[in-house]
């Protein structure tokens, strides 16, 4: 359950990232995709960190599985788009 709201955020967090940073948005296909692999590596890297991210269904480990997702999200939204207008260039 912990890695679908990783996943569910991070596609949430890539879309926002998009909507925020208007020179990186990728459309919404692209901006969900690279948010939703960010927020698997998200949630994983915050679990690793020490962050109780797969402790349990409390109210804390879901926050903290939210924000390591959408975080990661937009993350790796930024990498993917900053790539692509280098390779466009």
């Amino acid at each position: 359950m912990e890695l679908l709201i990783g996943l569910i955020s991070g596609a949430v967090g890539g879309n926002a990232a998009g909507g925020m940073l208007k020179n990186l948005n990728q459309g919404v296909l692209i901006n969900s995709l690279s948010g939703i692999v960010g927020g698997g590596i998200g949630g994983t890297v915050l679990s690793m960190l020490g962050g109780d991210a797969s402790g349990g269904m409390d109210l804390a480990g879901i926050l903290q599985q939210v924000a390591g997702g959408g975080i990661g999200g937009g993350a790796v939204l930024a990498i993917v788009g900053a790539l692509r207008q280098q390779l466009g260039r």
